[in-house]
């Protein structure tokens, strides 16, 4: 009763602690700050296209020079994702997510007054991108460790904040922008994105905590004076409690030992205390950035998985609309085709946790699944020739891109890639692989458009690293079947040379050796 009092009176920024995964609690206040956090990152970031006609006259630039803004910011928020790692372990996560809202606000608010192009480079690009790092992975860490059963469903359903950001803050901003102007807009964008500081506030960090350790320390510290009270009036030594203890851990039906039981039991629960509170203090810390998952080799092929499927990613979001252009579609019709490509998300997004949440099921095989028909809808952009064409491949690519985009993170924390445990350093790991695709994923496309004079050659690049990414996840079970057997197997030879050959029945064969003694002292 003492202990709950003592939770309930714990302050708002000191850590929960629970003897198992909750799978819910204050989780749900992570999960709701997360749906937040993606609106205000990638919601943002999706939206941005809004301003490229104001800064393409503003600056008099090209619209290549003013996409590198959003290339830059996407491949420092990935590429510094170990970073990330690093200072959450050190810091903790609230720290860090808030760290980041500051540097996104900044470098927005900043963004406002820029007079280049350059000075875009750097405040959106660098600044801003380093922040969006800060703020989402450690997010979506801390969220993975509130939650195990309802982990798939919770983080799919709380990543749909991204898509719905889109349907609101686009045209939000396009009717401010007519109203103040673009650099009034992006200001107000800026003002609005320090409120990530407030959901970084949210993120009490969770300690698990066995349920023994809670109940063994502290009932027994009384008995434990008692015990050293009793040493001191009677004399003990250390050396004759330690020989207590031998004699209570043998053979029950030991002959003449009935009798001292009871008084060995006391020393031998008085040591037990001590070794416990001793073992305490002294917990591992955790490493800032564990790279043992690079020898996992489940990880590695998951990894590449996440470098290939990558390039599938980014071509439909920007190619969609001019290659409904130069099918003769209208731009009305082809923004419909990109609303209906977003609300198909949030649909996949929500379907692929709902599925996932079931068991028993092997998550990592409906991933395999949903890259694969993933693959197929990329295959088939370029065989659409009218709007209705266009807009199913638009609706079955979106359903099947929120299956792999709202999963694809999450899905680290299972024992089939790495686990848990090693969840946040394998996170940092994997986004930084995948930022060598962020960064060369949009400039392949458009090299291979601007060669061919042709749009679908883009949707054909990104469907073969669809399929890469397909072979090395189906690589991924395997190998970690493989390795699981591999080191059982080396467990065994290990233990068959510490104990080569030892008998099973070894305290019998004592207990023999010690009766014959005994009678031959008798005959003496």
């Amino acid at each position: 009763s003492k202990m709950t009092v003592k939770a309930v009176k714990m302050p708002c920024t000191a850590p929960n602690v629970y003897t198992k995964v909750p799978d819910g609690g204050w989780g749900w206040t992570v999960a709701f700050a997360f749906f937040f956090v993606e609106a205000l990152t990638y919601g943002i970031i999706k939206s941005f296209g809004v301003f490229f006609n104001d800064l393409m006259e503003s600056f008099d630039e090209t619209n290549s020079r003013i996409s590198w803004i959003i290339s830059i910011c996407v491949f420092v928020q990935t590429f510094t994702a170990p970073l990330s790692t690093v200072l959450s372990n050190r810091f903790g996560h609230r720290f860090v997510v808030m760290a980041g809202g500051v540097l996104i606000s900044t470098g927005m608010v900043t963004a406002s007054f820029a007079r280049t192009v350059v000075d875009m480079y750097v405040t959106i690009g660098i600044i801003s991108g380093l922040g969006y790092c800060l703020s989402f992975l450690p997010t979506v860490t801390i969220l993975s460790q509130y939650f195990d059963k309802r982990r798939s469903l919770v983080t799919a359903v709380a990543s749909t904040g991204e898509c719905f950001a889109v349907f609101s803050f686009a045209p939000a901003i396009t009717a401010l922008k007519e109203q103040i102007g673009w650099r009034y807009s992006l200001l107000s964008v800026g003002v609005l994105q320090l409120s990530i500081v407030i959901c970084g506030s949210l993120l009490r960090p969770i300690v698990i905590k066995e349920q023994e350790e809670v109940k063994a320390q502290p009932p027994e510290e009384p008995t434990e004076t008692k015990y050293m009270l009793e040493n001191e009036q009677t004399r003990t030594s250390i050396e004759s409690i330690d020989s207590g203890v031998e004699i209570t851990t043998s053979p029950s039906n030991v002959p003449g030992k009935t009798k001292a039981e009871p008084k060995s039991e006391e020393p031998k629960e008085h040591i037990q205390i001590l070794v416990e509170n001793n073992s305490t203090p002294p917990e591992p810390k955790n490493k800032l950035l564990d790279f043992s998952v690079m020898r996992d080799y489940s990880f590695i092929c998951y990894a590449f998985f996440g470098l290939f499927a990558t390039l599938g990613f980014f071509a439909p979001s920007l190619y969609i609309i001019p290659l409904s252009l130069s099918l003769g579609i209208g731009k009305d019709n082809s923004a419909y085709i990109l609303s209906a490509m977003a609300i198909a998300e949030v649909f996949g997004r929500i379907s692929a946790g709902w599925v996932l949440n079931k068991k028993p099921i092997r998550k990592i095989y409906i991933e395999l699944i949903c890259v694969v028909l993933l693959s197929v809808a990329l295959f088939a952009f370029p065989f659409a020739s009218e709007f209705w064409g266009l807009m199913t491949c638009s609706i079955f690519f979106g359903f099947m891109l929120g299956t792999v985009a709202g999963t694809h993170i999450p899905l680290l924390a299972e024992d089939d890639v790495v686990g848990i445990a090693k969840m946040s350093s394998a996170a940092g790991v994997y986004v930084f692989i995948q930022s060598l695709a962020g960064l060369a994923g949009p400039p392949l496309a458009g090299v291979l458009v601007d060669t061919t004079q042709n749009y679908s050659s883009a949707f054909y690049s990104c469907a073969a690293g669809m399929v890469l990414g397909a072979v090395f996840l189906a690589l991924v079970r395997p190998c970690k079947a493989g390795l699981c057997q591999r080191q059982q197997q080396r467990a065994e030879e290990s233990a068959a040379e510490v104990l080569p050959d030892l008998p099973d029945d070894f305290i019998e064969m004592d207990i023999g050796k010690a009766e014959n003694s005994g009678k031959g002292c008798d005959g003496v």
